[in-house]
């Protein structure tokens, strides 16, 4: 199967992040099996979802870690011109469907290279490493992780986790942490906003806490001009509260996106935030002894990736595709989590991120076919090991 009918089959399955992927990920397992190559399922506790991995190639240090990702984010309210969960060809050089860019496209090109991965006189191996779950968190990627430093006596050397790059290497990514506050203060006429305690209120004050710790952030000269914005960034994306101008709302909720750069604790920012919100229940409950901001996390801490601008990793990539010119972004992958359980870790992958997460996504052909190209030079590389 070429790269391209292999996406048409992957986007045919519609797992959004958080949903069941069993039938795609068993629809992959069932074919790298097809070359007699042996998988393993890392299911989550539910047994609804599952991560895959494998190795093709000798059991000997120094390998490379292939990793993506089987979910993809809704469709639901974006302007598509076709059938989201179906590849459209429109004879423009594109390919289009939901996950074409983000990330499936990848996985084609993984599962493309297959067939010459087991021909090929390996040296080093070669390890599939997909999961689930990675668009609401990167929830997956840990338990993964773990089964696959376990399953195997070699050590793997480096992941390469295949964000579309535009084959670009990345070496660098912010953590991201999302928040869900409630404030629950107390209910009244507005006239009496001194007596009692607006949850409306409160939540602006801690919409002010996060906008003032970014400030204070920067100001403090915690930067970082390889990223844009060159700082951690601290975001209210949604707030509501309140039932009428008149009525001091008992009730708001806000959420908070902390993308934080990796010289910045992003363990530390979230303890600052619940000692704040903590100091405020305190500083109120004089006034409505049931004032309480109740702090919930909407996935734990995607962590920040700082490859080191020497690292082989860059050296790697650059062999097999020519392209030696490292970036960062500030969005969050699965890299982090590779990184942190030593595997020298980088991003790169075919595609351009412009055209995830949006109607009409797509990846182009050429992308596409040089996302294989690379997967081949990689093979013709382990050959000879590294």
């Amino acid at each position: 199967m070429t790269a391209q009918d292999i996406l048409k089959k992957l986007v045919s399955f519609p797992v959004l992040g958080g949903e069941s992927n069993l039938e795609i990920i068993h629809w992959i397992k069932e074919y790298i099996e097809s070359f007699d190559v042996v998988t393993t399922l890392v299911p989550n506790k539910e047994g609804n979802k599952a991560s895959l991995h494998c190795r093709i190639g000798p059991a000997v240090d120094g390998g490379v870690i292939l990793s993506g990702h089987t979910d993809v984010v809704p469709v639901k309210g974006q302007p598509w011109d076709t059938d989201p969960f179906e590849l459209v060809d429109k004879g423009d050089g594109n390919l289009y469907a939901r996950g074409s860019c983000d990330m499936k496209g990848f996985l084609a090109c993984c599962l493309a290279a297959l067939p010459d991965m087991v021909k090929a006189p390996l040296k080093t191996p070669v390890y599939f490493a997909f999961t689930y779950d990675e668009e609401i968190g990167c929830l997956a990627a840990p338990s993964l992780i773990e089964h696959i430093k376990k399953a195997y006596v070699e050590t793997p050397k480096y992941a390469i986790i295949g964000e579309a790059s535009m084959l670009q290497p990345i070496i660098g990514q912010k953590s991201i942490h999302i928040i869900d506050i409630t404030v629950n203060g107390s209910q009244g006429h507005s006239s009496r906003i001194k007596q009692e305690v607006s949850a409306v209120h409160e939540a602006a004050r801690i919409v002010l806490w996060a906008e003032q710790k970014m400030n204070a952030l920067i100001d403090s000269g915690s930067i970082d001009e390889r990223f844009n914005p060159p700082h951690s960034s601290l975001h209210t994306g949604m707030i509501h509260g309140g039932i009428a101008p008149n009525i001091i709302a008992n009730n708001a909720t806000l959420s908070l996106d902390i993308r934080c750069l990796p010289q910045d604790d992003a363990n530390q920012l979230y303890q600052d935030l619940l000692d704040y919100c903590k100091s405020r229940e305190e500083a109120l409950r004089s006034i409505f002894s049931g004032f309480k901001i109740e702090v919930v996390e909407n996935h734990p801490i995607v962590p920040s990736l700082n490859t080191s601008e020497d690292s082989d990793a860059i050296d790697l990539i650059g062999k097999i595709t020519g392209n030696y010119n490292w970036t960062t972004v500030s969005y969050a992958s699965e890299a982090g989590h590779f990184a942190n359980a030593g595997f020298q870790s980088i991003i790169c992958g075919p595609g351009s991120i412009k055209q995830a997460h949006r109607a009409n996504e797509y990846i182009s052909k050429d992308q596409l076919n040089k996302g294989v190209d690379m997967m081949l030079a990689l093979v013709k590389h382990l050959e000879t090991s590294i």
